[in-house]
């Protein structure tokens, strides 16, 4: 395994009923050539080696030893692999046979599994031929030259990773043996199926191996039938998916006469931190794993070193995936925003709100979701008492900007300029302004928040905040300045994401052409606190990105470091994936650094950060989902970034 991620593997390869020899030829391909891309295990469908629909033939003592023969030929033949093999064949233990997935690596058998449910319903009778697990009375049994653990309490494991194995109608029962096998420690569920075709089961088993995956805090390795197979009564086409808590991340295309694989890297590491997060898991662990011993059976990952690089796709953006519906999302994410919004207005029973326009992103979107609450609570827009606050760095374009939406929304519109107040407050405190130094920037921020806060006492009224998340973890606010306000509707937006949601508004139709024009110019225009003189030609001087860095890398980092917990060098690793071509791995380096020092450094201010809504998977509030001492230090992190190789 590479940085926790182990590359697994769902195969559906042609079979021929009954013809075990031709079957292992397929799977013997098939093995040595996901031996070749790196993958450290994979499956095969339900009852492989012979084939699903055998019917009676599977009574026959002939094709039970042909089976196993062909096995054990399997077993040697991909000796020379790395690969954990899991294959479905027919196994007759005294009087009973068991539809069994077996599993071998490198020579051996490691184990086999008996199926815990047979389907006996409409097209199913595996009842007729098949005896279910619990009936078992072995713990081992022998095929050819092995001794093999058999049963349904066995858990493969190699160091901290455990595997767990079902089959087929096990995943289709109120509490599946994969989720009692994610409960004892298995992290990644394999499922061998033969699962026929009917017109919108196919949705449904997709939304199922979702469903299982998220449930049971786990990866889902699923591969079924495919062409072949019978086709008497039932067709089957070959299906495949691999899923990693509650997403899929590969799936096989249906309907291709042709054999198939599909392979991605399942982040095990993930798996294993959110378990120790989630105490419902927990708790769960404690009341179900009580009564039974479950039997650990050792196998073996590649090293860091053999393990060949991850070929599933990275997002950059991770807060609104390219994969995903974002326009959906993005009326999701601002639905949430106005609504707490809504609430926060009519528990104090304001019917006015005062908010801060620079012509930016931020507040933007903060404009328009103050705008949308107040349509849906009947209130008038021009009660939304909107103010531009031109200062020494504030450029034309910003201004016209800020203008433009105002009166496109309709709001009250007030201007004040604080040059003349912030002059005459560093003569107060003794200040140079030719010294534009940070006393000279936060003066400004810290003059608009005292505005603002004074308007919301004329109108009753609270001051929305309009500073997003992304600034937030950077510290990237003035304390008591904009960081402050009666509620932050942005506070759980990072920076990227207000981009896409200002875009998405531009094209949703909910402004007219021209005001649309106007967001998607706020949009395109540089991000900039304006607090330094604007350039001789009258345009932004001072940008954020050139000081801090690209927020959309910076928004990477929090993610993979907020949400999933990730180790620096396991967020370098994957954000040179997602960005290769786009930054350096020195660009990356860089910037990590900042974002790790500034994160620590910056605490405190978020501790005393106002109330806003979680809207996205992470949430900087203290009294929410993040909760940091101020004090505490960066060193560690900022040490294990410093030795970074960027050649």
């Amino acid at each position: 395994m590479r940085y926790g991620f182990m590359k697994v593997a769902a195969a559906v390869p042609f079979v021929k009923v009954a013809d075990c020899e031709y079957n292992i030829e397929r799977i013997d391909r098939m093995v040595h050539e996901a031996d070749a891309k790196g993958v450290e295990i994979m499956t095969f469908p339900e009852l492989s080696i012979t084939g699903y629909s055998c019917g009676d033939l599977f009574f026959q003592p002939f094709l039970q030893e042909r089976a196993n023969e062909a096995l054990c030929r399997l077993v040697e033949q991909t000796a020379n692999t790395t690969v954990m093999v899991i294959v479905g064949m027919p196994l007759r233990v005294e009087e009973k046979l068991f539809n069994s997935a077996v599993v071998f690596q490198q020579g051996k058998i490691l184990g086999a599994i008996p199926k815990t449910y047979l389907p006996n319903y409409r097209e199913f009778q595996e009842a007729r031929w098949f005896s279910p697990a619990h009936t078992l009375q072995y713990s081992t049994i022998s095929i050819g030259q092995h001794s093999v653990p058999i049963g349904r309490n066995l858990i493969f494991k190699c160091g901290t990773v455990g595997v767990g194995i079902e089959i087929c109608e096990d995943m289709w029962t109120p509490f599946t043996p994969g989720t009692r096998l994610c409960l004892y420690g298995a992290e990644v569920i394999f499922n061998l199926s033969s699962s026929n075709e009917n017109a919108g089961k196919h949705s449904y088993l997709r939304s199922l191996i979702s469903g299982l995956s998220s449930q049971g805090i786990c990866a889902y390795v699923y591969a079924s039938s495919g062409y072949g197979e019978s086709s008497t009564d039932i067709v089957f086409t070959g299906k495949a998916f691999i899923a990693e808590a509650g997403e899929i991340v590969e799936e096989m295309e249906r309907f291709r006469y042709e054999e198939r694989m599909i392979i991605s890297d399942i982040d095990v590491s993930r798996i294993q931190t959110e378990r120790l997060i989630n105490s419902s898991f927990k708790a769960a662990v404690t009341f179900h794993t009580h009564d039974e011993k479950f039997n650990q059976l050792p196998f073996k990952l590649r090293s860091r070193q053999e393990s060949l690089p991850m070929t599933r796709r990275v997002d950059r953006n991770p807060f609104m995936p390219e994969d995903k519906d974002r326009k959906e999302r993005s009326r999701e994410m601002i639905n949430i925003q106005v609504c707490g919004l809504m609430q926060r207005l009519l528990h104090m029973g304001a019917e006015h709100a005062v908010i801060g326009i620079s012509g930016g992103l931020d507040s933007a979107l903060a404009l328009i979701v103050c705008a949308q609450a107040f349509d849906r609570l009947d209130l008038p827009r021009k009660n939304i008492i909107a103010v531009t606050m031109p200062g020494f760095g504030t450029s034309d374009r910003t201004y016209r900007n800020a203008f433009a939406l105002m009166e496109a929304i309709g709001v009250t519109i007030k201007e004040i300029d604080i040059k003349e107040a912030c002059l005459r407050h560093f003569e107060a405190i003794g200040h140079n302004p030719e010294v534009q130094d940070t006393t000279f920037e936060n003066t400004q921020a810290r003059e608009r928040t005292q505005i603002l806060m004074d308007l919301a006492n004329i109108y009753n009224a609270p001051v929305i905040g309009t500073g997003d998340l992304s600034e937030l973890a950077l510290g990237w606010v003035t304390y008591n300045g904009d960081h402050m306000s009666m509620y932050a509707v942005n506070a759980g937006i990072a920076k990227t994401t207000v981009q896409i949601l200002v875009d998405h508004i531009a094209h949703s139709g909910w402004l007219d052409e021209a005001a649309s024009a106007v967001l998607l110019d706020i949009v395109r225009t540089p991000i900039s606190p304006e607090l330094k003189p604007v350039g001789q030609d009258g345009n932004i001087s001072q940008k954020t990105e050139d000081l801090v860095g690209p927020y959309e890398l910076h928004d990477f980092f929090i993610y993979h470091f907020l949400h999933n917990e990730y180790k620096p060098s396991k967020i370098y690793y994957l954000a040179g994936v997602a960005f290769k071509g786009i930054y350096t791995k020195a660009e990356i380096k860089k910037w990590m650094m900042v974002f790790f020092r500034r994160f620590f450094a910056q605490q405190y201010k978020r501790n005393c950060m106002p109330d806003g809504p979680k809207v996205s998977c992470i949430s900087l509030s203290p009294r929410g989902a993040w909760r940091m001492a101020s004090d505490a230090s960066s060193a560690l992190w900022l040490d294990e970034i410093a030795k970074f190789e960027t050649d």
